[in-house]
């Protein structure tokens, strides 16, 4: 026998050696598991059985307790979306009725004052308009009102406040729908005087650098003794009857003649406020 052939059948031995050891031991490791289950009075097979299953089992319910925690987690976040949403719907139905509570009584309050105007010049004759669009220049102060001919509005009416405050005059009508160009327009001239002393002058909006507007009185008498607050008020015309508040007194000064003096004037109509108005369609100055 060659060397190589002896090497050969070494290996062989060996590996069969191993095999073997290793087969024996496992059968002895057998046998000890059940020699140990039964001296513990534990049935062979459940015990293997359990030994197996038992990290399933244990799986199992780890799973079963996420899928129960995600079922709860997705039902109470059901039950808190609809809950959020009906609180919001009942929210907004409040603040609804609190703007209609708001808007009837800034209206009753309207016509409270409207009946006072009504019983104190028994000789107007008015027609209510809402505003539904303000003139976007910047230099021209008008707006747009729902009421046209079909309610009897002509050019050259007066509009006015339910307080008797003059906010302007109609300066183009279609069938339904009005044009008023406020008295802060430099358009219009009104022949006004103040309520204390009698001064008379013409009041006429005047804007300013910044495009803001105020309103002038001009042509005052150069003597004429005036003070802070007093009333301007309408002097009557063909356009606007007597006594229609203008504005309030807040400066002084003379001219750029020298002769004579001017005063700017707050004017009494709150124009940003203004949603309804009142235009004059009849009236008498005796």
């Amino acid at each position: 026998m060659t060397e190589e052939e002896r090497e050969t059948l070494k290996r062989k031995f060996w590996s069969t050696k191993v095999k073997t050891i290793l087969i024996l031991a496992l059968i002895l490791a057998v046998l000890a598991t059940v020699i140990g289950a039964v001296v513990s009075g534990t049935p062979f097979f459940s015990n293997v059985v359990g030994t197996i299953l038992s990290p399933i089992r244990s799986g199992i319910a780890a799973i079963d307790r996420q899928a129960e925690q995600y079922y709860n987690y997705l039902f109470t976040y059901e039950a808190l979306q609809a809950r959020n949403a009906e609180l919001e719907k009942r929210i907004l139905e409040m603040q609804e009725d609190v703007r209609n509570a708001a808007a009837l009584q800034r209206e009753n309050e309207q016509l409270r004052l409207l009946l006072d105007l009504v019983d104190e010049h028994e000789d107007y004759s008015l027609v209510s308009a809402y505003i539904i669009s303000w003139n976007a220049s910047n230099y021209r102060s008008a707006f747009t009102i729902g009421k046209g001919t079909n309610s009897g509005l002509e050019a050259g009416m007066c509009a006015i406040t339910e307080n008797g405050q003059v906010i302007g005059l109609v300066t183009e009508v279609g069938a339904n729908w009005a044009t008023i160009t406020t008295v802060q327009d430099s358009s219009l001239e009104i022949s006004a005087s103040i309520a204390s002393s009698g001064y008379t002058g013409v009041v006429q909006g005047t804007y300013l650098a910044d495009g803001s507007s105020v309103l002038r009185m001009n042509y005052l008498p150069t003597d004429a003794i005036l003070k802070n607050h007093d009333q301007v008020v309408t002097t009557g015309s063909t356009l606007y009857p007597r006594g229609l508040l203008l504005g309030y007194l807040t400066n002084v000064g003379l001219d750029e003649t020298g002769v004579a003096k001017y005063a700017t004037l707050e004017a009494s109509c709150d124009f940003a406020g203004l949603e309804q108005i009142f235009i004059i369609t009849e009236f008498s100055n005796q």
